[in-house]
């Protein structure tokens, strides 16, 4: 079933458990994901990102994920992820995404106020959530190079931020990185609590692709209620094909081997963050 983010987020604080945003870009993709939730009864987002449109537009996505996330047996949230260009988040409003992140992480505080708080209502007139970011999670390059563009979340400034702007999820960088990484991430396990007690709205961990299963759990533990995961799943897809690839192998034949691996690789997040059982 379609729901927005406000919902699929509502009770994560409390049973202390996150649920997975998996970013998909292929019809195999998706399906694996979807099975995975359902096979687990786990509530699950899926959708793409603006960096991704180069594999397909908005409306494409839209086509493919709204349909299969009415159809799914456990709640889905279809989420536009790091939305930076105003016109497409809100495409994706109109389009019927149920959740958008508009990304202003780079402005300064009261101006990624300001457009928050402008997005937010467009999107809670179409009754549509939004996921906002403070601080800024570093990206482009190796996620080690990230690291050291990111600037950490200050937990009076979280509070601030998610009552002035009216986001429902909240996005915080505390030592993660988008990308590839070459060496374990120090996670601010410290700061997160801190973030956490001072911030009632759910938190959110991006760049989770060098944190340990540990890691993950921790994170959970101490209050990040959303986490992104796409390099996990990408990669697994990637690697799918190629093991069964021949010279005589079409697409057709490799799409259940690559459904296949996304479903595990989903499965097992899904277990680590605790979201299995409570769809």
């Amino acid at each position: 079933m379609l729901v927005d983010l406000k919902t699929i987020l509502a009770d994560t604080r409390e049973k202390h458990y996150a649920v997975g945003l998996f970013n998909c870009v292929t019809l195999e993709m998706t399906k694996g994901i979807l099975q995975a939730a359902e096979e687990l009864s786990s509530p699950v987002i899926i959708g793409p990102a603006e960096s991704l449109l180069p594999g397909a537009s908005l409306e494409e996505y839209a086509d493919m994920m709204l349909g299969m996330a009415r159809r799914a047996r456990v709640p889905v949230a279809l989420h536009f992820d790091h939305g930076f260009t105003p016109e497409l988040v809100e495409r994706a409003i109109a389009l019927g995404f149920t959740s958008v992140m508009y990304d202003c992480s780079m402005l300064p505080f009261e101006e990624n106020v300001r457009r928050t708080r402008e997005m937010a209502a467009k999107a809670h007139a179409a009754g549509c959530s939004l996921e906002a970011e403070i601080g800024h999670v570093g990206s482009n390059g190796s996620a080690e190079e990230g690291i050291a563009r990111t600037v950490y979340t200050q937990p009076d400034e979280a509070l601030q931020f998610a009552a002035e702007s009216g986001c429902d999820a909240l996005a915080v960088a505390i030592g993660t990185a988008h990308g590839v990484y070459k060496a374990a991430p120090k996670l601010d396990l410290e700061c997160l609590a801190r973030i956490a007690d001072a911030c009632p709205t759910p938190l959110v961990l991006h760049g989770g692709s060098g944190l340990s299963d540990d890691d993950f759990r921790a994170c959970v533990a101490n209050g990040i209620s959303k986490i992104n995961i796409f390099t996990h799943n990408n990669l697994a897809a990637a690697r799918a094909a190629h093991e069964h690839f021949t010279p005589e192998t079409g697409a057709f034949e490799l799409m259940p081997y690559v459904t296949e691996a996304v479903r595990r690789e989903t499965m097992h997040h899904m277990r680590v963050f605790g979201s299995d059982g409570k769809a």
